[in-house]
């Protein structure tokens, strides 16, 4: 602060103040990201466990009942449901009873024993689409699991998922969790600094204040940054301590990301606080803002998956870059120059979002 002019300390203590005297403002700042980090860590998730599954074994020999065995045994099968027909399977279908059924045909055993391909049916609820694909991927591992000497059997396959060998879903969901939600805070913060002058009425003072519009701007980015860098590292630290994630990457490379992500966010908050003339507004603002961004940053499906429009549009995401430098630096030792890689794009963004942010504001100050 020594280094900074008396009129800029000023108006950074100014906006410090204003973000967190207020008992509502700091519970706002801090309490929601702490439940919604532990709410979601365990709701967020694509593991599969606790599901029922329908089995019509219309096999009287040895494989079709140890295959209704080992269905039944598996840690993702709450109940296995024995129907008989193809009008019950599709009953507890329509009822949501099961996800799935399996229709085990006659000639099942029969089919192993002679070494002849053996084929089940697998009848899955469409309305679940993803976990329906997931359970079918158990299935399948369950099916081709059996020890039949037939065509059945896979043959001695070594698995080994790398960089997540037991795939626990929260070494994924929690480090992504973090920069989603220091992303929502951070823009929260901007968007509603200068809102909050215009609905306080206060923001006609600093037309007359001796402060230049650089200043103000300045005054306006550095809380966000603070409470922003602050949170990113309160998350880290959770994932780590609090979840047991192996953090194997560059703590200094992911602190630089990380500020070069809030400096790149901070940008866009401030241009829709600049466009916001309430703090009602400027929160939807955030909203319309931040959730599409979160949709196409590859959190929930990978970018690849999607149209090239939208491959397009997430170079220009921050999230979708800090993502790749966050997970691969809890998991993956991400090496300096990977890290690089998805760093420049963020510097660009920042400059350009910062850049159309001043704009914006000089606009309004003068």
């Amino acid at each position: 602060m020594a280094l900074l002019s008396p009129r800029l300390q000023a108006q950074i203590v100014k906006e410090l103040l204003s973000v967190l005297r207020d008992p509502k403002s700091r519970a706002v700042l801090t309490i929601p990201p702490l439940f919604q980090l532990l709410i979601f860590s365990f709701a967020a998730t694509l593991e599969l466990k606790h599901v029922d599954i329908a089995i019509h074994n219309r096999d009287a020999g040895r494989w079709g009942y140890e295959l209704t065995a080992r269905v039944g045994a598996a840690g993702f099968v709450r109940a296995v449901r024995p129907v008989h027909g193809l009008d019950q399977i599709q009953d507890v279908i329509d009822r949501r009873e099961v996800i799935a059924a399996l229709d085990i045909p006659e000639d099942f055993s029969r089919n192993i024993a002679a070494r002849h391909p053996a084929r089940v049916q697998v009848i899955l609820d469409g309305r679940r689409a993803n976990a329906a694909q997931i359970l079918l991927g158990y299935l399948n591992a369950i099916v081709t699991g059996l020890d039949a000497g037939s065509s059945l059997d896979t043959g001695h396959v070594a698995v080994r998922h790398g960089f997540n060998p037991n795939l626990i879903y929260r070494w994924f969901i929690v480090p992504s969790l973090g920069g989603v939600l220091v992303m929502f805070v951070t823009l929260l913060v901007t968007a509603l600094s200068i809102a909050r002058e215009r609905e306080l009425g206060t923001f006609d003072q600093l037309l007359v204040s001796p402060c230049t519009p650089a200043e103000i701007i300045v005054a306006k980015i550095v809380p966000a940054l603070l409470i922003g860098t602050l949170l990113g590292l309160f998350m880290a630290a959770a994932g780590v301590f609090g979840f047991g994630i192996p953090f194997t990457g560059s703590f200094p490379l992911l602190f630089a990301s990380l500020l070069l992500f809030i400096v790149s966010i901070v940008g866009i908050g401030l241009m829709i606080s600049s466009i916001c003339d309430t703090q009602q507004q400027a929160i939807l603002g955030t909203f319309a803002v931040g959730v599409p961004a979160v949709l196409v940053s590859g959190f929930a499906t990978p970018v690849e998956n999607m149209p090239e429009v939208l491959q397009w549009l997430a170079e220009a995401i921050p999230l979708k870059h800090y993502l790749i430098i966050l997970q691969g630096s809890f998991l993956k030792a991400l090496p300096p120059a990977e890290v690089f890689a998805h760093a420049w794009p963020m510097a660009v963004i920042a400059v350009a979002t910062l850049s159309t942010a001043t704009l914006f504001v000089r606009g309004k100050l003068q």
